[in-house]
């Protein structure tokens, strides 16, 4: 049995989004040291504000100030931070009513040890020297004993308002395709396709996962296929991917590999776009060192029959 393989992935994209009146004004607070709540028709006291109540739906406008002192109605302490989150050492999560309301605001909060922490608690905010108009414009919180602090009496009157934000969103982690998916991934680097056959149906599924996605019972009885196969269905893709080195327009496909019972995904190359057409025979071309087909390319073999690919579509 292969290896099982496993490797470190990392998705991440900028998040662009445009900001209404109430998160407008609250980031733009935020860079000036004044933290804004919204009031609901009930009288609630909301924060962070949101645009919409969230009981009745009612539009939300009335903003008002609160102070920047509170209290912690729950936390978490967080033994390792991660890359990007508000402190490089141990630190707690926190849910932080701020004096005037009704809400709590999550932060972190600076704390010696998880013994420091405890619900009731009186902390307030620590503000970033730098401010750009970001929930990071809070710092932290930090442990506090003095009095209740009071609303800094602003006018709400803010110059050059913060009217949209970007998000870098970032997920890193460590995938591992399997038992099934190693193996398929292996054969490859062998210029192999294998896949697996169901011992319920019979069908042949490439890439395997595993199990019969039909029966939902195990494979792992495993069956070569291809290299030849067909066309089933296909795309004419018409805008350049970032860092992907192949001109507009190509065609995607699904090809159904002889001998499978699944088609999997494949660039098709070696004939213009635009004669690309169902029932297409392809192969395999490979690249030096690569580790799977570059793209298919015609055979050269008469079309195959609609009959003999339809279930595959």
């Amino acid at each position: 049995m292969p290896e099982v393989l496993k490797a470190p992935l990392v998705v991440e994209f900028p998040f662009t989004r445009s900001l209404g009146p109430v998160q407008s004004a609250f980031l733009t607070g935020l860079r000036e040291r004044v933290v804004l709540a919204v009031k609901t028709g009930d009288g609630r006291t909301l924060v962070p504000p949101v645009e919409y109540d969230p009981v009745t739906a009612e539009e939300l406008r009335d903003l008002v100030e609160v102070a920047p002192t509170g209290t912690v109605t729950t936390w978490a302490w967080n033994h390792e931070p991660r890359r990007g989150q508000p402190l490089t050492g141990p630190f707690a999560w926190v849910l932080v009513r701020l004096d005037g309301a009704d809400t709590a605001l999550l932060h972190a909060l600076d704390a010696p040890g998880p013994d420091a922490v405890h619900t009731g608690m009186r902390v307030r905010i620590r503000w970033a020297e730098e401010r750009t108009g970001a929930i990071t414009d809070i710092a932290c919180f930090e442990p506090y004993d003095g009095e209740a602090g009071r609303p800094g009496g602003s006018d709400l009157a803010f110059e050059e308002r913060v009217t949209g934000i970007v998000a870098h969103a970032r997920l890193d982690y460590t995938y591992s395709p399997g038992r099934a998916q190693s193996a398929y991934i292996t054969a490859l680097s062998d210029r192999r396709t294998v896949g697996e056959r169901c011992p319920s149906c019979r069908k042949v599924y490439v890439p395997p996962r595993g199990a019969c996605p039909t029966c939902g019972v195990a494979t792992s009885e495993q069956v070569e296929v291809g290299p030849r196969g067909t066309v089933t269905t296909f795309c004419i893709v018409n805008i350049k991917a970032k860092n992907l080195d192949i001109e507009v327009p190509y065609v995607y496909a699904h090809i159904a590999l002889d001998g499978a019972d699944l088609a999997l995904h494949g660039r098709i190359g070696g004939i213009p776009y635009d004669q690309v057409r169902m029932g297409l025979r392809v192969e395999p071309v490979w690249t030096e060192g690569g580790r799977y087909p570059d793209h298919y390319r015609p055979t050269g073999e008469p079309d195959a029959a609609y009959e003999t690919y339809k279930e595959l579509m």
